[in-house]
């Protein structure tokens, strides 16, 4: 690749398939958006009484993040190895975070005001200016700001292991060994400061080696499903360090093809969920709100509880994987092309320019 190409998403290689990775992705997605149709209607006060486990079954499904945390350590550095470039490989990552959260954040800070969301109610000016900042830049967790996207804050994270192992990939091509243990030592630091990000380094164990489970069929299917619960129970009620066991065989069992779980993965249920996973994620809290609203004025006007959860649950599905899809088809798909189709001709016009001066 030339000095002058393009920093764009097309520039490199199209990256390996793998079917039980999208499965699993659309996995995670589903398990947060569960987790907020119980705990949504739990804080609006219309969800009937339970039973205890359920209540400690609900709680764990907000872990789904660390699969996604599993994920991008599998897939981001051999992304990054793939273009080759930082530049190129940062342009790919803008074009495919940034759209959708930068739709949806304009609608916070927009109909936020208007309907007295969160931190909006009573806000002055500067605040408000302070605030669509700090949360437009991923910051809000860092600087222990208010956050305006309700699963936002995973964001933060994610663009903090992009940067940080872009700049170790650029150390580490330099021969710049010391750079690349002191970056490290700063990556060492970082996951003992939140546990949580310790589910990158599954990701990237799982990039450098060619580790499977030998486990085939429905073997495959039970233990991926028990390290799955294990898992996330650890994580929500022991310790994130042990639940890095459980994450680490579960991981190894997707990866392996002759698993059921894998074959379950695969099917085009979640491979379609796993496809809009990332507009599922961001957009199903702004699909819920106003259904949580109503739900909370009807359940004060005395309307039978479980009926007013089935409605939020089936209704609130629905709607979710409606705007889910076209959130991907409209931004992912299609706005996307736009800006990478106006930002290429820019980039052309100006190499041109630089062409015509030398």
């Amino acid at each position: 690749m030339t000095e002058t190409a393009r920093p764009n998403a097309s520039s490199a290689p199209r990256a390996g398939f793998f079917p039980p990775i999208q499965g699993l992705r659309g996995l995670a997605a589903l398990t947060v958006v569960v987790a907020h149709l119980y705990a949504m209607p739990m804080l609006a006060g219309f969800l009937p009484t339970l039973p205890g486990w359920l209540y400690k079954v609900f709680d764990t499904g907000g872990h789904g993040v660390e699969l996604f945390f599993m994920i991008s350590g599998f897939l981001i550095p051999a992304s990054l190895v793939r273009h080759g470039r930082v530049s190129t490989f940062m342009y790919d990552r803008c074009l495919r975070i940034v759209p959708v959260f930068l739709v949806l954040h304009m609608v916070v800070f927009t109909l936020g005001p208007i309907a007295g969301y969160k931190f909006f109610k009573g806000i002055d000016v500067g605040t408000y200016v302070e605030l669509f900042l700090v949360n437009l830049f991923f910051l809000p967790d860092a600087l222990g700001l208010p956050i305006a996207q309700q699963n936002a804050w995973t964001l933060s994270y994610e663009w903090a292991f992009y940067i940080l192992f872009a700049a170790i990939f650029v150390a580490y091509r330099a021969n710049n060994r010391w750079v690349t243990v002191v970056l490290g030592l700063v990556a060492l630091v970082a996951v003992a400061y939140r546990p949580n990000t310790a589910f990158f380094g599954i990701g990237i164990l799982f990039g450098l080696m060619s580790l499977r489970l030998p486990v085939k069929g429905w073997l495959g299917s039970i233990v991926a499903i028990s390290c799955f619960a294990l898992m996330f129970g650890l994580l929500e009620y022991v310790s994130t360090w042990i639940a890095l066991i459980p994450g680490f065989l579960l991981f190894a069992v997707v990866l392996t093809p002759e698993s059921g779980f894998a074959s379950l993965l695969s099917a085009h249920a979640l491979q379609f969920t796993g496809k809009i996973s990332y507009s599922m994620y961001l957009v199903h809290p702004f699909v819920l709100y106003p259904l949580q609203i109503v739900g909370k004025k009807l359940a004060e006007n005395g309307m039978n509880l479980w009926l007013l959860w089935g409605g939020f649950v089936v209704l609130g599905l629905t709607l979710t994987l409606i705007a889910s899809t076209l959130t991907y088809e409209i931004i992912e798909v299609r706005l996307r092309g736009v800006i990478d189709r106006f930002l290429s001709k820019r980039w052309e016009i100006e190499q041109t320019k630089v062409q015509q001066r030398a």
